[in-house]
């Protein structure tokens, strides 16, 4: 059997060519009309990845998203929503979502970004011990990394981002690469998304170790991570 996509979409006629879609891609397709429903098919099976109506007559897809987020789900998600504004989806991706669709779309463009999904999901590294440094782990399996023991309390985005960083200490990542590693295919990431990333990360470091600036900027070329030396 192929890849399995949760879709949460109340509306009946969106739900069918969405689903009918993807289906012609060989994908097995479960549909929920509501919040309620999608957490019981969650709770009996993880999918492949997850294609969520923002507004839903239950709450908001993009909360639930937010909260599996925080209890370390990475199931891939992408959130289908009538507010299209740059606000609205730089807002989405910060609170979890993979990707972010604005209505009215066009059903290749939706099933350009799932496969998108899906293939970075696919490659991701497997899961293994954490890549320790003197003072920064990367916590793999667990998706999170610790600074001084300390878990950070970084969104998916944010770790991916650090991650990607300490993959290559001292070595200066250009904000294409960047984009490239961590944003895959998202068509709507810009050069100012990756700034945003790193003044976030930037600030959630500091909270930890205000003594060390541990990401440095490198005018015109890009960033580096830096790690203070060894006590």
């Amino acid at each position: 059997m192929g890849c399995s996509i949760l879709l949460v979409e109340d509306d009946p006629a969106i739900a069918r060519t969405v689903a009918y879609s993807l289906e012609r891609e060989g994908w097995h397709v479960v549909h929920s009309l509501s919040l309620q429903d999608a957490r019981c098919q969650m709770a009996a099976a993880l999918p492949d990845a997850l294609v969520l109506d923002r507004g839903l007559p239950d709450g908001s897809g993009l909360d639930w998203l937010r909260q599996l987020r925080q209890e370390r789900c990475t199931v891939p998600g992408l959130i289908l929503s009538a507010q299209g504004e740059e606000l609205d989806r730089v807002l989405g991706l910060e609170l979890g979502a993979d990707d972010y669709l604005a209505k009215p779309f066009s059903p290749r463009e939706l099933v350009a970004r799932v496969r998108a999904l899906l293939r970075r999901s696919a490659i991701a590294p497997e899961p293994a011990a954490a890549q320790r440094t003197a003072v920064l782990a990367d916590d793999l399996p667990g998706q999170r990394i610790l600074l001084r023991g300390a878990a950070l309390p970084l969104t998916r985005r944010e770790y991916r981002l650090l991650s990607h960083l300490l993959g290559g200490v001292g070595r200066i990542y250009s904000r294409d690469q960047l984009l490239e590693a961590v944003w895959g295919d998202d068509s709507d990431s810009i050069d100012r998304t990756v700034d945003t990333h790193v003044k976030t990360l930037r600030a959630k470091l500091r909270a930890v170790d205000p003594a060390h600036e541990y990401i440095e900027t490198h005018r015109g070329m890009g960033y580096s991570l830096k790690l203070p030396p060894v006590a």
